[in-house]
């Protein structure tokens, strides 16, 4: 499953999350037994497996749940939406061979088909980043701030699709952190629904392109919808930190301080240079900018250990491809009179 998504280095679904980094977000997140889960971007079923596997390893009275609680974890727990046929496929093979038999639909979560994925204990997901359609529009009209960036509008649905308490675990671009206008009020929108109290800023070379940086949100949803966020603790995983790609993989090692942190009891009492807070009135103040808490400026560096000529000259070519798509796009939403 890994060397299929590797083959397609863009698209919809078509990148691999380091497995290392979806059982960091599943053990945090910790799902249990009874509690409704959800990807709503599943690609392979990767998150919601390892929170099956999650489930069984930590509960001891797994086996004698009672019929009614033993069929809910085989068919209701852990669930899905995949737009692209063949992860779709994936997907549901390997939720056979793992025992779910939970429906995993074939849709696009942003379309009215996505409506009705509601109600979540936990969402865990990692959204598609870019594809040549990235330009559209969702075509909910649940959603209140509709806009062409995918990730946005994934943000808005995951926080939507979680009952008062439910929490989720959710790989974003930086480019949601600091977008303006509708990205704000989205931002605005998640700190008062919900309690986004921790912001992992991932390394660079740990997706299918070294350039894309990455964070992990984790958040909860309030019993009301109004004043949730009272701070956010950024933990900074990308300054001074090797050069991941084929020699340098990511390992469970990496997030050995960040999982402790994430776990204390009283963050305010763990020393690390890598973990900042900024209150809810610290970020107000920054124009709702959540582009914070990394210990230098970013600068660009020219990985020459781990590069690989092939692979990016068709990355560029992607790049153009979608540049074009972005375009022709463009002139169809002017020629039918759309405001820009």
């Amino acid at each position: 499953m890994e060397k299929n998504a590797n083959e397609k280095k863009s698209g919809a679904g078509q990148y691999f999350t380091p497995r290392v980094l979806i059982d960091v977000m599943v053990r945090l997140i910790d799902p249990q037994p009874g509690e409704l889960c959800n990807d709503p971007a599943c690609g392979t079923f990767g998150f919601m497996i390892a929170a099956s596997e999650h489930v069984r390893n930590n509960t001891d009275n797994l086996f004698n749940l009672d019929a009614d609680q033993a069929e809910f974890q085989i068919k209701k727990a852990f669930t899905g939406i995949e737009l692209v046929h063949d992860a779709h496929r994936l997907a549901l093979m390997n939720a056979m061979l793992h025992g779910i038999e939970a429906p995993i639909l074939l849709g696009d979560t942003l379309s009215p088909a996505g409506k009705n994925a509601k109600g979540f204990d936990v969402v865990l997901t990692n959204p598609p980043f870019g594809t040549k359609r990235g330009s559209e529009r969702a075509t909910r009209d649940d959603l209140t701030f509709p806009t062409s960036n995918k990730q946005l509008n994934f943000l808005q649905h995951i926080y939507r699709s979680l009952k008062p308490g439910g929490r989720a675990a959710v790989v974003l671009p930086d480019n949601v952190l600091f977008a303006d206008k509708d990205g704000r009020r989205i931002r605005e929108d998640l700190m008062d629904k919900c309690n986004l109290h921790t912001i992992l800023r991932l390394p660079t070379g740990i997706f299918y392109a070294q350039g894309v940086k990455t964070n992990v949100l984790f958040f909860e949803r309030g019993l009301t919808d109004k004043g949730n966020t009272d701070g956010i603790w950024f933990y900074d995983l990308r300054s001074d930190m090797p050069s991941f790609g084929k020699r340098t993989p990511l390992t469970v090692a990496h997030f050995a301080d960040f999982e402790a942190m994430y776990t204390a009891k009283d963050r305010t009492l763990v020393d690390d240079k890598r973990l900042t807070y900024f209150s809810r009135e610290d970020i107000a103040a920054k124009e709702d900018s959540l582009d914070l808490g990394l210990m230098q400026a970013e600068t660009e560096t020219f990985d020459f250990e781990n590069f690989d000529p092939t692979a990016s000259a068709l990355e560029a070519a992607e790049l153009l491809d979608e540049a074009a798509d972005l375009l022709r796009s463009l002139a169809k939403d002017l020629q039918f009179g759309e405001k820009i």
